[in-house]
């Protein structure tokens, strides 16, 4: 899975992006991932020259964290997160994940033009999004469950990658014990990829590192919070 990564230059004006012609949920030509309470749906929602211009206005628009909210504590000793992060929603929303409370920024314009174009093909809302930015091939993502207190169990996560293609790998909970394999896929520019339930209760995700891709990625996860 060493395909050619693509990268996009950022140097245009941010696009207004129009969200007249989204096509009916029936005529996206789904992929879907059953077995072992493993449940995906991926489909291409974005073509080439939309995922670019998304692309461009993406590295414009959006603010990542700085500071203590761009490590992570694990075991007792803080390091540096292997990627760029950055949080958007409805306002006053928050997030806890690692042990690190998280502000919401409100949606920018691009933000706000994806989370209505999944809305229109899925039939979910959602009113927070998690966005990584992994510079490169070194910037990674461990092994773990989008599984937080704070989330609708009922809505899945929807995942949209744009910029270069990296590898993503499942890896069940009883993996050793059941002996059930990985579920290995290529993340492609212009892909929505939901996680349904009951995927988040038995199987870790992963975005292991790729040396050879030499261009920047960026993922937006959405998420349904429940407000507290």
């Amino acid at each position: 899975m060493d395909k050619k990564c693509v990268e996009y230059s950022s140097s245009q004006p941010t696009k207004r992006l129009k969200i007249e012609n989204v096509k009916d949920p029936t005529d996206l030509k789904w992929k879907y991932i059953k077995r072992n309470n493993l449940d995906l749906s991926l489909v291409i929602l974005f073509d080439k020259v939309a995922s670019r211009d998304i692309f461009s206005n993406l590295e414009k628009e959006i603010e990542y964290l700085t500071g203590e909210l761009a490590q992570v504590k694990v075991f007792g000793k803080v390091y540096p997160i292997p990627r760029k992060q950055a949080a958007y929603g409805e306002k006053g929303l928050t997030y806890k994940y690692s042990g690190t409370t998280i502000v919401a920024k409100e949606w920018t314009q691009t933000l706000q033009y994806l989370v209505d174009r999944v809305h229109a093909v899925t039939g979910f809302r959602y009113n927070f999004a998690l966005i990584n930015r992994y510079k490169d091939g070194s910037d990674k993502m461990g092994y773990h469950k989008d599984d937080e207190k704070e989330l609708d169990k009922e809505t899945p996560i929807a995942s949209l990658t744009f910029g270069a293609e990296r590898d993503f790998i499942f890896r069940h909970q009883d993996k050793k014990a059941e002996k059930i394999e990985d579920e290995k896929f290529v993340l492609t520019d212009g892909l929505l990829l939901l996680m349904n339930l009951p995927t988040n209760n038995y199987w870790y995700h992963s975005l292991p590192p790729r040396k050879s891709c030499k261009e920047t990625r960026i993922n937006i996860t959405f998420r349904k919070v429940i407000s507290r």
